[in-house]
């Protein structure tokens, strides 16, 4: 009898499974969810949220398990993982049997197995599920794991994508004229080093990506890459830390940018994730119209989960101080920094019917309220009827490299004077 009943339901799931994937290409397609950075070991009440959005597609946008193994700070004894003396890797890969078992935990977390049987579920990976945090072309377990995710994404045996080297696709949903083409980038597989400038997407990437933007016409064009392409906060966080962006890699983000221009392709954004915040940038002297890139991240992994709630404010602050000439300020955003440092989502909602079309792309808490968003007409993502205005050109196209010294430094100037202050009362005391 429970063989019986068991048998049924699995009946029932795998019916349920085969109804999300068979959303078709000429479904229209108007509610998009993504995220990203979700460690599997961590509780995710998030999927509640995601799944009373009910999107139609939800895409995965990186650090879709911890696959990796982060050994602890230390700086002292045998083992260094910090500071100028370390002589240990701070992170260490997992063997592949681990890198399964972690997949198949966060496959089974129920909330996203109920997603999974409403939705189409797509995605790319970063670094951690890539196998190794930071890790580019050099990393050489990057084969086996690129199997793993895509058996993890359930991708068919037979796809193009198990055949070529980097987990890079697209899609293409809804009815002509209201299309919208998804570009899924892999950042990882052919990246050179962080300190190089060399090459991202390396060559085959590069020259597939062309012909997607020059392909035929859509509506709505998504390019979601696992690290944030318009902000490159690096260059006002540094020398105190440094996050890894398409900004690190100058040359190559000027590539993807003439590229876009060149192709003449309207209804262009990004998606992108990593960074364990949530803001939306916005960057106006690329395309002819305003690029923006939503960042959501992440869906467990979130900044001010550092400190005990008390001590968040410390979070929004930095957050704030923070210089980000990319940065979209409006009265949407929950906070003064307008970033988001709890768990959070991404939502997209395209407004067919509106006249113009409207898109609504916001990034939403635990709750599924919005914490920071845009809400702009379709129409002003297209060259020739854009809208940008004098002040608002300026604002969004000074590259945060570009910030005079001290603004550009002012966060590590405040640090270091804290640390100063602080050691010259520690010498006064004693």
């Amino acid at each position: 009898m429970i063989k019986s009943v068991a048998a049924v339901l699995a009946a029932v799931v795998q019916f349920l499974l085969a109804t999300a994937t068979s959303f078709d290409d000429h479904h229209l397609l108007s509610r998009i969810a993504f995220g990203s950075c979700a460690n599997q070991s961590a509780p995710q009440p998030i999927w509640d949220a995601i799944n009373k959005f009910d999107p139609q597609v939800f895409i995965w946008l990186g650090d879709n398990i911890y696959g990796d193994i982060r050994r602890p700070f230390s700086i002292i004894g045998k083992e260094r993982t910090i500071g100028p003396w370390k002589n240990a890797p701070r992170f260490v890969p997992s063997p592949s049997s681990e890198m399964l078992s972690r997949y198949n935990m966060a496959k089974n977390v129920p909330g996203y197995s109920r997603l999974r049987a409403n939705a189409k579920v797509i995605g790319t990976w970063d670094d951690h599920d890539y196998g190794l945090n930071d890790a580019g072309k050099e990393f050489s377990g990057k084969t086996t794991n690129q199997r793993l995710l895509l058996d993890f994404l359930d991708e068919p045996q037979d796809s193009p994508r198990r055949k070529q080297a980097g987990v890079y696709t697209s899609y293409t949903f809804g009815p002509p004229g209201k299309q919208v083409k998804i570009i899924l980038l892999d950042t990882r597989y052919h990246r050179d080093p962080l300190s190089s400038d060399g090459s991202i997407l390396g060559a085959s990437q590069w020259s597939w990506f062309e012909k997607e933007l020059r392909g035929p016409p859509s509506a709505v064009t998504i390019i979601g890459s696992s690290v944030q392409v318009i902000s490159n906060l690096s260059g006002t966080t540094g020398p105190l830390f440094y996050m890894e962006s398409w900004g690190r890699f100058p040359k190559e983000r000027d590539h993807l940018f003439k590229l876009i221009n060149d192709s003449k392709r309207d209804g262009v954004f990004f998606i992108s994730g990593d960074v364990h915040f949530g803001e939306i940038t916005r960057y106006d002297c690329a395309a002819g119209y305003p690029l923006y890139d939503i960042t959501s991240s992440g869906l467990t992994q979130a900044v001010e989960k550092v400190l005990p709630s008390p001590l968040h404010f410390i979070v929004r602050f930095l957050a704030w101080f923070t210089p980000s000439t990319m940065r979209v300020m409006n009265q949407y955003c929950r906070y003064r920094s307008c970033t988001y440092g709890q768990p959070n989502f991404g939502a997209i909602q395209i407004d067919w019917d509106a006249s113009p079309v409207n898109l609504k792309m916001q990034v939403r808490d635990i709750n599924g309220l919005p914490v920071t968003g845009v809400d702009i007409p379709l129409s002003e993502l297209q060259a020739w009827n854009s809208t940008i205005k004098a002040g608002q050109e300026q604002k969004h196209c000074t590259l945060e490299v570009k910030l005079p010294w001290i603004v550009r430094y002012r966060l590590a100037i405040l640090v270091y004077s804290v640390l100063v202050c602080k050691q010259f009362l520690e010498l006064s005391v004693s």
